[in-house]
């Protein structure tokens, strides 16, 4: 395959290290030698939002209504993960973000709610995941998710930005992340305003393309794909449609990994991969426990794709977690000790599609018709009708007014819509299983799959961090300007404070540049320069062209990521 290059990029790195920057909580990272690599491949499950009520939802139902036994991962569970995000700012701390916990499970750091493999500093620099350590040594990988593939789970394996919400910009990394396979949904960050998407730049598809990269968009296209090596597809404009509400045009989760595992198991070196359900937690947030099982269930299929290939492969491990519980689900309420199980699979489409239906209701008897149509309630009361119609207070609206019914006749609860702190389960198969078992950080499983594959995240970080960093910046109506002692110190000058002087000092091994914070004046080895100073709030902030003069590296801004290339 095309990863001859990337074979070459650099040694594998053999000391046993830690990475990261003072004062950010880091996990250990274990740099292996290829020769010591337990599993060739790597597939990493991970069901965005599913606590440990959705799981047992999932197999209530697939008892119930299924007639099956048990989940396909149940006699795979070992364990339990911790989820919480680094707690050292004010952006986070016991909940997490699935940026947070993605960059935890994907890099083995802890950052802020937010950040997509980055540290968490006013400079921050980049963490490398298993993906990006996968890459380096030879190796195919890919993505998988049924939310956007710009969303922040999946982002966090192959792209580095301090806002979860820049997707343009996680969009245009894919380009050059090398990732073999990418499925999901969110083509609207790769396509322009023009054509219905949310690009101002231009049309990523092409570019892919061009790259090598056969498009595809539909089930059809999928399931057609023999040799291609790099593949690109995008099967729904925004996050894929929940289970209940698609067409036989979208593909299932399962089907995408298992068309994803048949093209990366080509690659001799063999693959990393990461499968995300990113809508178990949308409708954990909405509240909508019929999606929640429906979405969970399609999980659980594609986590028995994985095993099933990991068990004839044999050379294989498989680790399936979550990044948070979503919703604070519970399965019971009003001290009434059942479960009204028999109608969770009466709800004909998502919450999302009924209350979109919902949104255009002017009386109770139109709520009763809507109602009546898509779920097994044609006793809708005046005051349940008139909780639909007034909405629940939330931004759900009508939505979360409407799961609230039904959530009540279901006899299940939830604590809100966002994300709680309980730990998740974990699954896994393979020689990973023992390094996971217990309860662990979220972390471990970065580490953990890193030690057993044989991949070195350590050396990747330093390689990322020669060439990027992620600055706080402050945009003035003629540049940008980006805080001066934090940015000189991470590039590696010297900054010293001359209170008599009232004079920042900032030294490198070729070039002194001074600002007196009083006249707002700066010199370059003492000769007066017209760069622009700015003190805000007792910060001071200088143009990248004074950090250029300082260290003579060549460094540029690049606005759509907002990061500062070194070169």
């Amino acid at each position: 395959m095309k990863k001859n290059i990337m074979k070459t990029c650099m040694a594998v790195c053999l000391s046993v290290g830690l990475i990261g920057t003072a004062g950010v909580p880091q996990a250990k990272v274990i740099a292996e030698d290829t020769n010591t690599a337990q599993s060739k491949n790597l597939i990493v499950f991970i069901g965005d939002g599913m606590g440990p009520a959705q799981v047992t939802a999932a197999r209530i139902y697939a008892q119930e209504m299924l007639e099956m036994d048990e989940l396909n991962m149940d006699d795979y569970y070992v364990g339990q993960a911790m989820t919480q995000a680094d707690r050292s700012s004010r952006e986070s701390g016991l909940v997490t973000d699935s940026a947070s916990s993605a960059t935890a499970f994907g890099t083995g750091n802890k950052t802020y709610n937010g950040a997509i493999s980055v540290s968490n500093e006013d400079i921050a620099k980049p963490f490398a995941s298993v993906i990006e350590a996968a890459e380096m040594k030879g190796k195919a990988t890919g993505i998988i998710s049924t939310a956007r593939i710009t969303h922040a789970t999946p982002a966090s394996y192959a792209s580095h930005v301090r806002s979860r919400g820049n997707e343009n910009a996680i969009a245009m990394q894919y380009l050059t992340s090398g990732v073999d396979v990418i499925f999901g949904g969110g083509k609207r960050q790769f396509i322009t305003e023009d054509e219905g998407g949310k690009r101002k730049d231009k049309n990523l598809i092409s570019d892919f393309e061009q790259a090598g990269y056969t498009f595809i968009e539909d089930k059809d296209q999928l399931m057609q794909l023999k040799e291609e090596e790099q593949v690109l597809g995008l099967f729904s404009n925004s996050h894929i449609p929940y289970v209940l509400d698609r067409d036989e045009s979208v593909p299932t989760l399962a089907e995408m990994t298992q068309q994803a595992i048949n093209i990366l198991s080509q690659d001799e070196d063999g693959f990393v991969m990461m499968i995300e359900a990113g809508r178990i937690d949308h409708a954990g947030h909405a509240n909508d426990l019929p999606s929640v099982v429906q979405e969970t269930l399609e999980f659980d299929a594609a986590v028995k794709a994985g095993i099933e290939f990991a068990m004839k492969d044999g050379n294989t491990s498989v680790v399936v977690t979550a990044d948070h519980e979503t919703g604070g689900l519970s399965l019971s309420r009003d001290n009434i000790y059942e479960l009204n199980v028999d109608n969770w699979d009466d709800q004909m489409k998502s919450s999302s599609y009924i209350g979109s239906l919902l949104r255009d209701a002017e009386t109770l008897e139109d709520v009763r018709e809507i109602v009546s149509t898509y779920t097994w309630i044609t006793d809708l009361s005046d005051e349940e009708a008139q909780l639909i119609l007034d909405g629940d207070g939330t931004s759900y609206q009508r939505e979360g007014g409407f799961n609230a019914v039904v959530s009540k006749r279901l006899l299940v609860g939830w604590a809100g819509h966002g994300h709680s702190a309980v730990d998740v389960g974990v699954w896994a198969y393979g020689p990973i299983a023992s390094h996971v078992k217990g309860t662990i950080e979220n972390t471990v499983i970065a580490t953990a799959g890193a030690e057993i594959a044989g991949l070195d995240l350590a050396a990747a970080t330093d390689e990322l961090r020669k060439h990027y960093v992620f600055p706080k910046f402050k945009m003035t109506q003629d540049e940008i300007l980006f805080p001066a002692k934090a940015m000189a110190e991470a590039l590696g000058a010297k900054v010293n404070w001359d209170e008599s002087a009232r004079t920042v000092m900032m030294m490198s091994d070729s070039n002194t540049v001074s600002v007196n914070v009083d006249s707002q004046s700066l010199m370059l080895n003492n000769a007066t320069s017209d760069m622009t100073v700015d003190l805000d709030q007792g910060t001071l902030y200088l143009p990248l062209d004074a950090f250029t003069s300082l260290t003579t590296m060549t460094l540029e801004w690049d606005a759509l990521s907002e990061r500062v290339m070194m070169k």
